[in-house]
């Protein structure tokens, strides 16, 4: 099950268009020479290029990694065509419940790394999840965001331990905390740095991900959703002194997919991504 299956088949634009301001716009660019190019994302052409010589498919940690940190982390809004207004936020419906998160069709996708954007209302959830075998970098573009990671511990059954529910595991926690845009790009690994986490908006958030390789139920990479319990709650379980204290510890216990992880598709409209782009414009 993937994240993707989550999504309901209703298609929204991200920005709206005032059809009588684009035809005033039209009128007023009538002297502009034909073949004249409109701005070009060159932000967005800088992240792109890094990922495409970095990634180099399933099974590989990127190549350069401090390349697509600099890009990502240099992105704002106005460089995928976001503003902090965005008629997005006005069309979430949270009465009933927790608010449906809003996801776009990926920037850009190929078998060795996307590009995607996530819209999130406030008090809207991305349910704890895990990105097997996965290099993931996220950059919170707008507002502020409660994240929650976890990182597996593989433990040892001792005969003496009680036996723990098949379907608990224990995990380490490596952030809990809100951040608040604009600020540094988290990373996760495939096996460290946070691979399971949630999101929970505390105001109406846009997070840009960068994963690689992308989710794919045929090549195994299929999304899994959990509930973290306190490590308190299992009896007669301990920790080493070798691994800490308690209070960093969770269990995790694999559930099926959470009603709030419920996501409407919406059109993206910002800058196109271009295959073949003129280098002399991304040293701008």
């Amino acid at each position: 099950m993937t994240i993707e299956a989550g999504l309901i088949g209703k298609k929204r634009a991200v920005m709206g268009h005032d059809q009588n301001k684009t035809l005033r716009k039209k009128k007023c660019c009538k002297r502009r020479k034909v073949g004249v190019p409109r701005a070009r994302p060159v932000m967005l052409q800088k992240l792109f290029l890094g990922c495409k010589d970095a990634f180099k498919g399933p099974g590989t940690v990127p190549l350069q990694l401090i390349l697509i940190y600099i890009a990502i982390n240099k992105m704002k809004p106005e460089d995928i065509g976001l503003h902090s207004d965005l008629l997005f936020f006005n069309h979430i419906n949270g009465a009933n419940g927790t608010p449906s998160v809003t996801y776009t069709t990926t920037i850009y996708q190929c078998k060795n790394f996307s590009l995607s954007l996530f819209f999130l209302p406030a008090n809207g959830v991305i349910p704890l999840h895990n990105h097997p075998g996965m290099t993931v970098f996220s950059k919170l573009l707008l507002g502020s965001m409660h994240i929650k990671s976890y990182d597996w511990i593989d433990q040892d059954h001792k005969p003496d331990e009680p036996a723990l529910p098949t379907k608990l595991r224990l995990a380490t926690l490596k952030t809990d905390k809100v951040f608040s845009a604009p600020c540094d790009t988290s990373i996760l690994y495939p096996t460290t740095g946070g691979n399971i986490h949630e999101f929970r908006a505390v105001t109406p958030c846009a997070v840009l991900d960068v994963l690689g390789p992308p989710y794919s139920g045929e090549d195994g990479r299929d999304c899994t959703y959990y509930r973290d319990l306190p490590y308190s709650s299992i009896s007669g379980a301990t920790v080493s002194k070798e691994q800490g204290v308690e209070k960093n510890y969770g269990w995790l216990e694999e559930i099926e997919m959470p009603k709030e992880s419920n996501m409407e598709w919406i059109e993206y409209r910002g800058p196109q991504i271009t295959e073949m782009y003129p280098l002399d414009l991304l040293s701008m």
